[in-house]
């Protein structure tokens, strides 16, 4: 039996009326910037990720959770456009500093031998070496909306000038 695909106007019934502006529009600039994207179900809600086919590699996920929707990109080019981590609003820099660090970058022997392995970068003028799963993990919430706005900018312009 085939699993009935999920449409986008779909995924947007679960998404709150203060964030449907923001991934509206965050879908528009990655799905004509060349990202496709894949809707799943999960547990908590669907599972909204984006992929820019030439690297194959997800960009970024809406993820829904008890206390609401989380935005996870994957800042694979972080250290490129890392003047930004420094405008972060207070909240999103917290949740870094607060992720867990990355096991392989400690110990290779660590963690899954197929982890991509996570992300080695400054904020605050500290050095962090955290899990590239869930170091750029923020809530989807409007003081957050143009920040992550930024970042998702950021790190889908050093992927297509790769």
């Amino acid at each position: 039996m085939a699993k009935e695909e999920i449409r986008f106007e779909d995924f947007l019934t679960n998404v709150t009326p203060d964030n449907l502006d923001f991934v509206s529009s965050t879908h528009a600039y990655v799905t004509k910037s060349g990202c496709t994207y894949k809707i799943e179900a999960a547990k908590s809600g669907h599972v909204l990720s984006y992929i820019l086919p030439r690297s194959k590699k997800v960009l970024l996920n809406y993820v829904f959770r008890k206390n609401g929707m989380i935005v996870r990109i994957y800042g694979d080019f972080v250290n490129n456009y890392s003047d930004i981590l420094e405008t972060l609003p207070k909240g999103m820099a917290d949740s870094i500093e607060k992720s867990p660090p990355c096991k392989r970058l400690n110990d290779l022997t660590k963690c899954n031998s197929r982890c991509k392995m996570g992300n080695i970068f400054e904020l605050n003028g500290v050095e962090h070496k955290k899990c590239r799963y869930s170091c750029f993990m923020f809530d989807a919430k409007d003081e957050n909306h143009a920040a992550i706005s930024r970042f998702i900018e950021s790190e889908l312009s050093e992927r297509i000038s790769q």
